[in-house]
Order: structure tokens, then C-alpha cells, then sequence
């Protein structure tokens, strides 16, 4: 066997060079670090419910033209599809909640052993097939809950749909970034025209069925977030 012949050999049982493996090192961790990144999120909270295309009107006349009309003696306040107002927040919300459980149980149960001639059998004066169980189980727990919320600010929405009682279902939202992270106000609800004031504005101590969320999303709040850890030694099926 020639010295060429052995130093393949040898190179093949090296396998992959050194430089190749950092190389396959430094491509899955680029990999790795990309599918951390995300994108921004888009808002996919639409302002107006889908409108059913329109069916065939009559043709209008040359002087009026429905959809044309001009208000003279009616407030510009919100009333049709696609209108906006403003919804004044002062949401102010305390709750707490207290819980405690006590339960206790004991048990007992003796099995008396066989006798022979009317008279147990004892080993210096002990029954030694004579059988007993004790148990006893016991469980104190204790929970506290409390929670405060305010939320005070303007947001504008936008008429999603007019009820067939003349009731205006309302939504919108607003998005801030601030630093490293996007923060949002969400609302939607239900409100009477009646209760809309001259300024085209209104409390949402009068939103029917209001459904109000503030969140944020980015670096703040995943740093408010407990890790995974943390998150599998608080789940409630853990058994201590």
C-alpha cells in the first residue's frame, strides 16, 4: 500500500473538516436567531362589520338623490354606517376575593385474629395475628385575589352596524408604540343615539355590553410575562 493510499484513509475516517463544522454551526444558529424574530403585529380588529353587496335600487330622480340628503334641524352627531364619535374612558373597576378550605378525616379499622382452644394466639402475651389500620388525611388551603383597573382617556370609533331599534353598535381601537413595545385600547359596544352629546362624544359609563381591553405587546410586556418555568410550577395540576 503506497503512502497516498494510507493518507486518504486516514482523511476519511477524520470525517468533515473542522472549518466545514463551524461553518454548519454558524448557519443553524443564523437560522435559529431568525425564528426568534417577529414581525410587527398587524392590526386585524376591522372598524366595520362585512356589508352583503347591495341589491338593485330604483333609479334616483333629477332633483333628489337618496344617500345626498343634507341635514338642516339634526346635530352632526353619529348615526349611519361608517360614522365616528368619540368615546370618552373613565373606567375605574375594584375587586377581591378570599377563599379558604378545611377538611380533615380519620379512620381506623381492626381485624382480630383467629383463636385456638377460645384464646388468641400471643407471643409473651401479645396477639400476634391480631391486624390493624389507622389513616388519617388532612388539607388546609387559602387563596387571595384582589384586582384595580383604571383606564381614562378619548378613542374615536366607528358605527359598525345600525340595529334595527335605531341602536348604533360601535368599535374601534388605537395603537401606540412607545420604545420597544406597541401598546392598544379596544372597545365595542352598543350605545342609544339619544345618549350621544351635542359634541359628538360620548361616556363609556353608557356603552351597553361594553367590551373594553388594554394590552400591549413587545419587550415590556413579555418581560411582565412568567417564563416557562415558572408558568409549570404554578399550573394547578402540579401535585405540591
Amino acid at each position: 500500500m503506497s503512502v497516498k493510499q494510507k493518507i486518504g484513509s486516514r482523511t476519511a475516517r477524520r470525517g468533515l473538516p473542522l472549518s466545514t463544522i463551524r461553518h454548519l454551526i454558524l448557519v443553524a444558529g443564523a437560522c435559529a436567531l431568525s425564528a426568534c424574530v417577529s414581525a410587527p403585529p398587524e392590526p386585524d380588529y376591522k372598524a366595520t362589520w362585512p356589508e352583503p353587496p347591495p341589491s338593485a335600487t330604483a333609479g334616483n330622480g333629477a332633483i333628489f338623490q337618496a344617500g345626498h340628503d343634507v341635514a338642516l334641524f339634526e346635530n352632526s352627531v353619529a348615526r349611519r354606517v361608517g360614522d365616528t364619535l368619540t368615546i370618552r374612558l373613565n373606567e375605574s373597576t375594584n375587586a377581591s376575593k378570599s377563599s379558604s378550605t378545611s377538611t380533615k378525616k380519620s379512620s381506623s379499622a381492626t381485624l382480630p385474629g383467629p383463636t385456638v382452644a377460645g384464646r388468641p394466639v400471643t407471643v409473651n402475651g401479645v396477639p400476634v395475628l391480631e391486624m390493624g389500620m389507622d389513616n388519617e388525611t388532612e388539607f388546609d388551603g387559602q387563596g387571595d385575589s384582589r384586582q384595580s383597573n383604571r383606564l381614562q382617556g378619548d378613542l374615536s370609533v366607528t358605527v359598525a352596524q345600525r340595529l334595527p331599534n335605531g341602536n348604533l353598535l360601535v368599535r374601534g381601537q388605537k395603537w401606540i408604540a412607545i420604545n420597544q413595545g406597541q401598546e392598544y385600547v379596544r372597545i365595542q359596544g352598543i350605545v342609544r343615539p339619544i345618549d350621544i352629546d351635542p359634541d359628538n362624544s360620548i361616556s363609556s359609563l353608557k356603552v351597553a355590553d361594553a367590551q373594553i381591553s388594554y394590552g400591549a405587546k413587545g419587550a415590556l410586556a413579555d418581560a411582565n410575562k412568567p417564563g416557562l418555568l415558572a408558568r409549570f410550577f404554578n399550573a394547578p395540576w402540579m401535585p405540591f
